[in-house]
């Protein structure tokens, strides 16, 4: 295994490239999480290639051809996933996975068995999907588990924690440790693939906020959100102000303006504020 390592871009052919296939997939009938994952991944890392993201597909495919066939009920099969992704291959997460980029990435997630509950809930997804498993991601405020079977037989795993099989008052604490809130059954509904990969891309954009050297991974993370067919238009401002702080007060500027137009008509005062940063980034070429 190469050296830890925060990983870096491809060259720009190769990204423009990725970005494509990655919009076409995000607006075509029903978006593969796999492969918008290797994708995000591609984007964020250099080094992984077309035959490293085969590869990942293939070592996909086979973890699921070694679940039992058609193991019975949704617990059974949360069961068997524990066993052979928790406990035969070690697949879980540690408070340090939060400081390390790697952990947003499937492919470097499959290396390491380590990663950010929601990476580790997609190989559960995606493994568990190959077999035939009702599976679904279940994003928790806080913490991405998943669910096995329909609403009236739902069980809940959590990847992070190994696939430990979840009682209800587990997914309560979850809840209200992260938001101090209780459960509502609206968060146990399945979450749909591009909806998994906006909070992917959430969590990227959170890693770098807090590493301003690193202000390249955020702008490609914020780049790749406004690919999505549906995305927070705070992400337009968020792109601007990425643009200035890595000295292109042009293009900034310009994508400053462009979000106090959006927002002038419901918040006259905000859009000035935003002006005022565009006037401030183009008075920085002078």
């Amino acid at each position: 295994m190469r050296p830890p390592y925060p990983p870096h871009p491809p060259p720009p052919e190769r990204s423009a490239e990725l970005r494509r296939r990655f919009a076409e997939e995000a607006r075509s009938e029903r978006p593969d999480l796999s492969t918008l994952c290797l994708l995000l991944g591609a984007e964020a890392d250099g080094e992984l290639d077309e035959a490293g993201m085969d590869a990942v597909q293939v070592e996909l495919d086979g973890l699921a051809g070694q679940l039992p066939f058609r193991p019975g009920g949704p617990r059974a099969w949360a069961v068997a996933l524990r066993e052979l992704l928790g406990e035969r291959y070690g697949f879980r997460g540690s408070a340090a996975d939060y400081q390390r980029l790697e952990s947003s990435l499937l492919h470097q997630v499959l290396v390491r068995r380590r990663g950010l509950p929601i990476l580790l809930s997609v190989v559960w997804l995606e493994v568990a999907r190959r077999a035939g498993a009702p599976v679904y991601g279940v994003a928790l405020p806080g913490h991405f588990v998943v669910g096995f079977g329909p609403a009236d037989e739902q069980v809940l795993a959590d990847p992070f924690d190994g696939g430990r099989v979840l009682t209800g008052s587990d997914a309560e604490l979850l809840v209200a440790g992260a938001t101090g809130a209780p459960l509502h059954p609206s968060m146990l509904g399945p979450a749909d693939p591009l909806e998994v990969v906006l909070r992917i891309l959430n969590n990227i954009r959170a890693w770098a906020a807090t590493r301003p050297e690193r202000t390249d991974v955020a702008l490609r993370a914020v780049e790749l959100s406004l690919l999505l067919p549906s995305h927070p238009a705070r992400l337009r401002f968020e792109r601007a102000q990425l643009l200035v702080q890595r000295g292109d007060f042009v293009e900034g500027a310009v994508g400053l303006e462009e979000y106090a137009e959006l927002i002038g008509a419901v918040d006259a005062a905000a859009a000035e504020r935003v002006r005022g940063q565009a006037r401030a980034a183009r008075a920085m070429l002078n």
